[in-house]
């Protein structure tokens, strides 16, 4: 079995070709193709919401695959737009929505929306992006949420935002040794915590933010059963790690160990 940090390294350590290699599939070449000869046409909320290939594109590429269903409450997002705080894609706890009608704000730019760039190649390199991703977590969960988590940890600032999206959510808890059951904790307590232990400035470093993800693909496979033996000691104390279920003499060394603000 190998190990998390090689799989996510795998997909990493030549990542431009990842995603070419993932680009010339034919199914997301297919669509990607669709899509760039289709969305200059679209000109209204109904037009978007009606085409159900474009519509669906979208929603992949900005990582709300899993609403695509969601068509009515999609539509009072987009229809309400982004331009009042109060706004309903504002006032959710999951920016992903507010992030989605700004790129589609057909609410302030009506039938010109899909003419700025914004709404063409760039959500085709997303939808490429997310297509990578979840060919990665097909065969190990972790590989997806790290490639996930490196895309999005230089646009964190504070701990809500992690809270606020599970995926983050799972790997900094995973990362930090927290067992599942924190995540039922008090919303503040666990904000506390997750203050005190990570500098979200670090993310904007590349090598600190691989030192991070290193220590939560090294945490996930010891917490999951997954192949320990690849992962020495050396890894798991460079990355500040503090696993539960292992002996208590590298326990004991681990705890003595402090990287960074990890």
């Amino acid at each position: 079995m190998i190990s998390t940090l090689l799989q996510y390294q795998m997909v990493t350590g030549n990542l431009n070709r990842s995603l070419k290699v993932t680009s010339q599939d034919p199914q997301v070449a297919r669509e990607s193709d669709y899509y760039m000869k289709t969305i200059d046409s679209i000109k209204s909320v109904e037009e978007f919401l009606d085409n159900d290939r474009v519509y669906a594109f979208a929603m992949k590429a900005m990582g709300l695959e899993d609403m695509t269903y969601a068509k009515a409450f999609m539509k009072k997002a987009l229809v309400d737009g982004v331009d009042k705080r109060d706004s309903f894609a504002n006032r959710l706890a999951d920016k992903r929505y507010a992030e989605f009608v700004k790129v589609f704000n057909f609410s302030r730019y009506g039938p010109t929306t899909t003419t700025f760039s914004r709404t063409q190649k760039p959500i085709v390199d997303a939808y490429v992006r997310q297509t990578l991703e979840v060919k990665s977590g097909e065969n190990n969960e972790a590989v997806r949420l790290a490639l996930y988590f490196a895309r999005k940890a230089g646009t964190l600032t504070n701990s809500f935002e992690v809270l606020a999206d599970r995926a983050l959510q799972q790997v900094v808890l995973t990362a930090l040794g927290l067992p599942k059951e924190f995540a039922a904790a008090n919303i503040d307590k666990q904000a506390a915590l997750i203050t005190n232990r990570v500098k979200f400035e670090d993310f904007k470093d590349p090598a600190k933010l691989d030192t991070f993800l290193t220590r939560f693909a090294t945490m996930w496979d010891l917490q999951n059963g997954g192949p320990q033996a690849a992962v020495s000691p050396a890894v798991i104390l460079n990355t500040g790690g503090t696993p539960g279920g292992i002996g208590q003499d590298l326990l004991a060394r681990i705890q003595s160990f402090k990287l960074g603000g990890f």
